[in-house]
This record gives structure tokens, sequence and C-alpha cells, in this order.
């Protein structure tokens, strides 16, 4: 069973970065298109940033000139390079699949003060 773990959240002030990391325990990664996802309390889970296997890399429109997708396929790894973070970026951060069929690892929590 695939495990997806998340790391690299933490509180920072507005205008500040992050890098988040997510590594995917399955053999199939090289092969699949990985997305971050963010929910915020009372929020739906919203994809705001994916990569295919080709390294081609898609935004929401709310991060898209701030935050910054990318993989390593010998690590298993997705990254999130976020910057400018924004109070309203505060949110649960997850990895998972386009088509979120693996499990949901527990998330990292990014807080952004004011």
């Amino acid at each position: 069973q695939v495990q997806l773990v998340e790391s690299g959240g933490g509180l920072v002030q507005a205008g500040g970065s992050l890098r988040l990391s997510c590594v995917y325990s399955g053999s199939s990664f090289s092969a699949k298109t990985m997305g971050w996802y963010r929910q915020s309390p009372g929020q739906q889970r919203i994809r705001v940033a994916s990569i295919t296997p080709g390294a081609s890399m898609n935004y929401a429109g709310s991060v898209k000139g701030r935050f910054a997708i990318s993989r390593d396929n010998a690590k298993n790894t997705v990254y999130l390079q976020m910057s400018s973070l924004k109070p309203e970026d505060t949110a649960v951060y997850y990895c998972n699949t386009y088509l979120r069929d693996e499990t949901w690892g527990q998330g990292t929590q990014v807080t952004v003060s004011s």
C-alpha cells in the first residue's frame, strides 16, 4: 500500500517562504501525475499545483507566480516551493496523485501570520 508523507510546514510571516516535501512510498511514482492540495477549516480540499511525469506543471490561479512544484523521481519525492506567502495560504497541505487515488497522508500545517 502506498504511503504519502508530507513535511516542511510551519509558521511563517506574510511574505515569507516555505518548501514542502512529500515522499511517495510506491514503485510507480515516476509514472504518476502528482498534485499538491490544501484544505482550510470548513473548506473543501482543493488542488493548488500538479506536475506530470514529464514535468509539465499547472497551478491554481490563487498561487500562480508564487508557488513552484517540482519532482525528483529518484527520490520518489514531490516538492512545493511557496514564496510570497499570504495569510489566506494558511491550510493543511497534502500531496496525492492527480486522480486522488492514493490514501491521504497526515498533511503538513502551514500557517501564515499577517
